[in-house]
Formats: structure tokens, sequence, C-alpha cells
């Protein structure tokens, strides 16, 4: 009976103070929709993230299967000018001459060139060359500069980069073989 009682009262009470509103929201608020799984913002994010030119990271073994030697793209500041003129070398850029001077062979050239950084390692290596050679011969006062510079030549040919561009005896050039 009481309980019959408490709800007979609950009822009368509802009754007075009027019937429900009921408020529908066609629209979920902002940590519904997150709750909900709607990301609007960071599905633009990807979206525009997904359109956006960007390198493609590749192994350097990758970039060898496409074609493309690496010594070729690597970044020249890195290198020290023997691994320069060791480059051009193999690329013809630059030539053994058959005087021990390194010489620009552009005409021989493969792929692109800076011919003002491939004209000062020349001139830089000559210089330096011609340095050793003095004071080599300044060493050994009775040997002339011309058989300093043969024997050196020698010498030098054999620890030449494997493929470097030199010049044969009879003037014309060719590819150091490996």
């Amino acid at each position: 009976m009481k309980l019959a009682l408490a709800s007979l009262v609950l009822a009368l009470s509802v009754g007075c103070l009027g019937t429900p509103q009921l408020i529908v929201v066609d629209r979920a608020t902002a940590l519904e929709e997150q709750a909900g799984g709607s990301f609007d913002e960071v599905e633009r994010k990807l979206i525009r993230a997904g359109i956006a030119p960007r390198p493609v990271p590749l192994t350097p073994e990758q970039l060898e299967a496409l074609g493309i030697r690496t010594e070729d793209i690597s970044n020249a500041s890195e290198m020290t000018e023997a691994d320069q003129v060791d480059r051009f070398l193999r690329r013809r850029c630059i030539g053994e001459g058959r005087d021990g001077l390194l010489a620009e062979t552009p005409d021989a050239c493969t792929g692109a060139a800076d011919p003002e950084q491939i004209a000062q390692l020349v001139e830089r290596g000559n210089r330096a060359r011609t340095q050793l050679w003095k004071w080599m011969q300044d060493e050994r006062p009775k040997t002339s500069l011309d058989e300093v510079r043969r024997a050196w030549r020698t010498a030098h040919e054999e620890g030449l980069v494997c493929g470097a561009w030199r010049q044969k005896a009879d003037g014309s050039w060719e590819a150091k073989p490996c």
C-alpha cells in the first residue's frame, strides 16, 4: 500500500509540473562527433597531406636498380677535392694527361657538370702536382723535372680510381680498366 501511495503522489506531482519538453538536436556537439568517430578536421589534414608533393625516400640499392649512381647525386660539399677529382675522372669530365697534369675533357663528359667547378679543381690539382714535382726534384737534384714527372705518373696511375679517364701515349683517351 505504501508503494501504491508513493507512486500516486509521484504521478500527481509530475502532472502538476506540466509536461516535460523534449528537445531534439539535429547535430551532435563537437565532443559527441569526436566520440562517435567524426574527425572532420583531421580528415581534411590527411587529405591535404596525401596530395601534397614531397620526396620519396629511396635506399641506395633502389637508386642503383633505377639506374641512378649514388655518387652522381651525393653532396659535393661533403666530398674532399680528391673525391671530387675521382668522381669527375670516372665521369670523363677530367682526364689524367700523359704529361701528368689534369686536363678538362668537356666533350667526353657524361652527365651534368659545372665547368667553373671543374676548372678550379684542375687548376688546384695541377698547382699541387707541380709543387710536388718541384719538391721531389729538390730532394734529388741530379734528376730532371721530366724524369721526376714520369716516375710520379707511373706510380700514380697504379692508384687511379677504376674507370678513370686517362690519356694514352698516342694522345687518345681511354677509361682505366678495372
